[in-house]
């Protein structure tokens, strides 16, 4: 038995819109890298994943095409999610052992057909037996919280494409709201910023890394700032620096952000009172990448009067959960969604 047990492969995987984890039993967190492929649109053969592929956004030749496979934290591209699954999990294990069980995180407001997607592109992958677990659920697991108790916690995990809000006690969701407003809609309105008021086209990726380093949804404790930009005109039609301040960001960012707060507050509306004591003397627990976002944590506790904390190390916590999960699928098997 302990030979086998050195050679299992189970994993459990936070396959997201922006980036997919996994974590292998008994190692911990074996892979993180971005959800992107590229691949050759003649033979659709995948060319490259993850990291490497991420290098290659918005810079390929007609012969190649990069995209991310999933969208609002669902698969949008059956094939292309499966090849970069299988190309991940080829990664991290010898070739000669396919994972044998995996558990795979999923958005609270996932639909049958979805879920169904999602087993299939496990077990194509190689998976003899799939279970999964709803995002907030992980989160809340990944965090330490104890999920088994007769009392409420509220989890919001802001990933790349979807916003879950739950709340959750004796190892079930009480009440969830589930937005397709995330972290790719807070990256779309910078982009839209700079079209609308600059008449500059600026990248993805540029947008990404201006939302991480001056995104903020509060005043700026150290005063705002002005930085450089980097696009293409759209009135001449040539490449163009341009300059943009944090106040100005603040803005582009405004609706998005309020979007999300609103959804905070309706799931906080649906919470029975005893379950709402709870929340009021814990708080609001952030998770995923936009909990990072600089004063949200603030604007939430603002806007609903409830002690908001952000999660150590928030971009990990579902995948911590969902590996917690993984070993030990007995003592969690309650928490997983069934079949």
């Amino acid at each position: 038995m302990p030979f086998f047990r050195f050679f299992s492969n189970d994993i459990a995987i936070d396959l997201g819109t922006a980036n997919t984890l996994i974590y292998m039993k008994g190692k911990g967190i074996v892979l993180n890298e971005p959800s992107i492929v590229t691949f050759d649109v003649d033979t659709k053969k995948i060319v490259a994943i993850g990291n490497e592929a991420k290098k290659m956004v918005g810079k390929v030749h007609k012969e190649l095409n990069t995209i991310r496979p999933l969208r609002d934290g669902v698969i949008a591209d059956f094939e292309m999610a499966e090849g970069m699954i299988k190309e991940f999990i080829k990664k991290i294990t010898s070739s000669f052992m396919p994972a044998r069980r995996i558990v795979v995180c999923v958005p609270s407001g996932i639909t049958e057909v979805e879920k169904r997607a999602v087993r299939d592109t496990a077990e194509h992958a190689g998976a003899k037996e799939v279970h999964l677990i709803s995002e907030p659920m992980a989160a809340a697991i990944g965090i330490g919280l104890d999920v088994t108790a007769p009392s409420g916690s509220m989890i919001v995990d802001i990933g790349g494409g979807t916003t879950e809000i739950a709340v959750i006690t004796l190892s079930g969701i009480a009440n969830n709201v589930s937005i397709r407003i995330a972290g790719d809609e807070l990256t779309d309105a910078i982009v839209r910023f700079f079209r609308n008021n600059q008449n500059i086209l600026i990248g993805e990726t540029t947008a990404e890394e201006i939302k991480c380093q001056v995104g903020s949804v509060m005043p700026l404790p150290d005063g705002e700032i002005r930085f450089e930009v980097k696009g293409r005109d759209l009135v001449a039609g040539v490449p163009k620096y341009t300059e943009a301040s944090t106040v100005e960001i603040r803005e582009a960012l405004n609706a998005p952000v309020q979007q999300m707060i609103e959804a905070v507050k309706v799931a906080l509306e649906k919470t029975a009172p005893e379950l709402s004591a709870d929340i009021l003397e814990k708080g609001i627990f952030l998770t995923g990448g936009g909990a990072l976002l600089k004063g949200l944590d603030e604007r939430i506790r603002m806007e609903t009067g409830v002690p908001v904390h952000v999660a150590e190390d928030p971009l990990t916590a579902v995948a911590r959960g969902t590996g917690k999960v993984l070993e030990d699928l007995n003592l969690y098997r309650k928490v997983m969604l069934k079949r």
